[in-house]
């Protein structure tokens, strides 16, 4: 087990950190190629948008095929277009590498968090996630590192050693045992899971963070550019706030394995709605950063509550732990994406005050819905 856990975490650590590398580079590319807010957005986005679109794909590939060729398919790809992603001088071939990488993370994700959970006692299932994530914000801690160096050196050096990091999980996963796929389940039994009430409400806790991160990922680090910070700094305020996340998520797990899944939810929603209420209206640069901080704090809080209680909803209904990190995939690249492209077009039509606002909005909602919808106390 704990073999397996150190690879899962390494998986989606280096996986986040070349997905979080694109936050300080993000001005660069906007100066470089004449991009919009619209435009940058939809680059931010096309990784969830890959995701998305491999999120069943990938589901079925590991319940039916396996988690380890599963997770094996998924690390080369995201080698490959990691590769083609430090090379592309465009943003049509930017786009489409990251697209591309968003396909093979789903299904290195999908993979290694159903072989991980499939093993994990259904007691501790909040606290492996909850250190999951802490490994994913890991990689998120040096997502900034990595796109700042690659100011530096160039993204064809920086980003061509991720993609030989990548090969090298990729071994590590081959020489790793694992089980045969279980009994088959047909694909339209995850379809079923989406009409249902409760599942639905469980997913929309990991699309929300999603939806709220996407956006803060377009909106802060442009504005933090227009007030005079540097990139390396840029990237040095979402490495602090990823340093708070990647401590305060598996007490989050551990706490909704042991108080519930609604606490620590109703906690997030509250502090959500607050700094997103609270960071348009900031426009002295360290304290905007010093929100940007906050809101991955407070942003981070939903990840390990609400991907245990969508797997519990999953498991309550019989389905595979594979598809049941499909739906996790399914719920998480559309907020992901909207907030993205959504939030850039959004404020690039009125002003970035506008997608926040609505956004704190959308929380206070869903923390009224709480008292009404299905939620696993």
């Amino acid at each position: 087990m704990r073999r397996l856990f150190l690879l899962t975490g390494a998986v989606v650590l280096v996986d986040t950190m070349f997905f979080a590398a694109l936050t300080p580079l993000l001005p660069e590319y906007t100066q470089e190629l004449g991009l919009s807010k619209a435009s940058a957005g939809v680059l931010a986005a096309s990784y969830p948008l890959g995701v998305l679109f491999a999120g069943i794909p990938s589901g079925i590939a590991a319940a039916r095929l396996g988690v380890r060729p599963t997770v094996l398919a998924g690390l080369a790809l995201m080698a490959t277009t990691t590769l083609a992603f430090g090379f592309g001088d465009s943003i049509v071939l930017l786009d489409v590498a990251r697209f591309a990488q968003g396909v093979g993370s789903s299904f290195a994700w999908t993979g290694a968090l159903a072989w991980l959970i499939g093993l994990a006692p259904p007691g501790r299932r909040g606290e492996l996630i909850g250190s999951v994530m802490a490994a994913a914000i890991a990689g998120a801690l040096l997502g900034p590192v990595l796109g700042g160096a690659a100011t530096v050196v160039g993204t064809e050096v920086a980003f061509g050693g991720v993609a030989a990091l990548t090969l090298g999980l990729a071994a590590w996963a081959w020489a790793t045992p694992a089980g045969a796929p279980g009994e088959r389940q047909p694909a339209r039994l995850v379809l079923a899971a989406l009409r249902d009430r409760s599942v639905l409400f469980g997913a929309w806790f990991v699309a929300l963070p999603a939806l709220l991160f996407g956006t803060l990922g377009v909106l802060a680090p442009l504005r933090l550019d227009e007030l005079g910070l540097a990139a390396v700094l840029i990237g040095a305020t979402f490495l602090t706030a990823a340093a708070f996340e990647a401590v305060l998520s598996p007490l989050m797990g551990r706490l909704s394995d042991r108080r519930g899944r609604r606490l620590p939810l109703r906690a997030g929603l509250t502090g959500s709605m607050l700094v997103a209420a609270t960071l348009p209206w900031l426009g002295q640069r360290w304290l905007l950063a010093g929100f940007v901080v906050l809101a991955g704090i407070a942003f981070g809080s939903f990840w390990a509550p609400a991907l245990s209680q969508l797997s519990d909803l999953a498991e309550a209904r019989g389905l595979d732990h594979a598809y049941g990190f499909a739906l996790v995939n399914i719920a998480w690249a559309p907020g992901q994406a909207l907030g993205a492209a959504g939030g850039g077009a959004l404020a690039d039509a009125s002003a970035d005050a506008v997608p926040y606002v609505l956004l704190a909005g959308v929380c206070a909602l869903t923390l009224a819905l709480m008292r009404r919808e299905p939620v696993p106390a």
